[in-house]
């Protein structure tokens, strides 16, 4: 069943079946820390044997939108998060070329070694996706692996209106994708696909002979545990392969197609309503919606610091709210110069336009008097 839907999968992204290789993990982060190990291994493969001490001080590029998870697999794997070098951002919270082109001279400049570029397919607050081509072409010029992190976004490749949103994903080294999340399959449920194979295998392989016998009685093919940081392995993609069965991908795209439709009444809707402010003006890129919420008694108060200082404090009295009286379940967070806002999100199945205006009617009751 892995076999077989990592195959699928490698298709869907533009890789050849026999090309590439995978594995599934338990979770995304996971996944983006074997991305960023491949990568290093294949610059520097002596670090298997000779660990850090043997290579120069590598440095590693990512948007100052990703996601934690990357400075966390440079601490685990001693590269350090001091040498994870955060790329700024369009308004967007998009990569800027420009910006990762500059820092990768200034990184070399230093004297540092840049070996790897990690590209976001769906930022966890914005849902911004990076300009993948432009990433690529830079990846290519500095002769850099380039992972991308579409754990979030990769779903999108399922549907032929939105795919176009990962143009450029097919030139990745590696991916991380995670079918727990836009696709809806149970926890955990997350693949780290690599384009070369036997890379995978190549890095984490230590053929233990009481575990990894050549000569057993079916094909050693199916013996995917050295490839892998863990020994026993939970079966994440059964549930995956009872859902593509079940689904199928026509089934999948309907669904994730309906959830921009949402994100798009969403959006509308709020666009009407006097007292509520959207953190961007335009249509949402995913299926995150950005806003804010202000009772009656802010709209008199001046934009400035004293407006922000209040604002801060609603969205987590209103969530708090939620919670105790069991009502809803919304994200709220600050992000750089913006204070504490929500984020609705839209990737469960059930949810309908209904839903929508509820939401948006229990927080006015919640917060009109705040």
């Amino acid at each position: 069943m892995e076999t077989i839907l990592l195959k699928k999968m490698y298709e869907i992204i533009g890789w050849g079946e026999t090309e590439a290789d995978g594995i599934f993990a338990p979770g995304g982060s996971i996944s983006n820390l074997y991305g960023i190990l491949v990568a290093r291994y294949k610059q520097y493969p002596e670090i298997k044997r000779q660990g850090m001490t043997a290579l120069p001080c590598i440095v590693l590029f990512v948007s100052e939108q990703g996601h934690y998870s990357v400075k966390k697999a440079a601490a685990i794997l001693g590269i350090g998060t001091d040498n994870v070098i955060e790329v700024k951002c369009d308004e967007r919270g998009r990569m800027i070329p420009a910006e990762l082109e500059k820092n990768i001279l200034e990184a070399k400049r230093k004297g540092q070694t840049p070996f790897c570029i990690v590209a976001t397919a769906g930022s966890t607050v914005f849902g911004a996706f990076d300009p993948l081509h432009a990433i690529a072409d830079i990846c290519e010029t500095h002769r850099l692996w380039m992972h991308v992190d579409a754990a979030w976004g990769g779903g999108l490749l399922l549907s032929r209106n939105y795919s176009s949103k990962l143009s450029g994903i097919e030139r990745a080294n590696s991916v991380t994708w995670n079918p727990h999340k836009l696709m809806g399959v149970p926890l955990q449920c997350s693949a780290i696909l690599i384009r070369e194979k036997g890379l995978l295998e190549a890095c984490n392989q230590m053929r233990a002979g009481y575990l990894f016998q050549p000569d057993k009685l079916y094909n050693v093919d199916f013996d995917t545990g050295d490839k892998t940081i863990q020994c026993g392995r939970h079966v994440d993609v059964f549930k995956l392969w009872l859902m593509w069965k079940a689904k199928g991908t026509c089934g999948f795209e309907a669904q994730i197609d309906r959830y921009m439709e949402l994100a798009k009444y969403f959006y509308k809707v709020l666009k009407k309503k006097d007292n509520f402010k959207l953190v961007f003006d335009a249509e949402p890129e995913f299926t995150n919606v950005c806003f804010w919420y202000f009772p009656p008694r802010l709209k008199h108060i001046p934009k400035g610091c004293e407006r922000d200082q209040e604002l801060q404090k609603i969205a987590p009295k209103i969530k708090a709210q939620m919670i105790e009286e069991g009502t809803a379940m919304i994200s709220y967070q600050p992000c750089g110069d913006k204070v504490n806002f929500f984020r609705m999100v839209f990737s469960n199945p059930a949810t309908r336009r209904a839903d929508v205006d509820y939401l948006i009617d229990e927080i006015e009751r919640l917060g009109k008097d705040l």
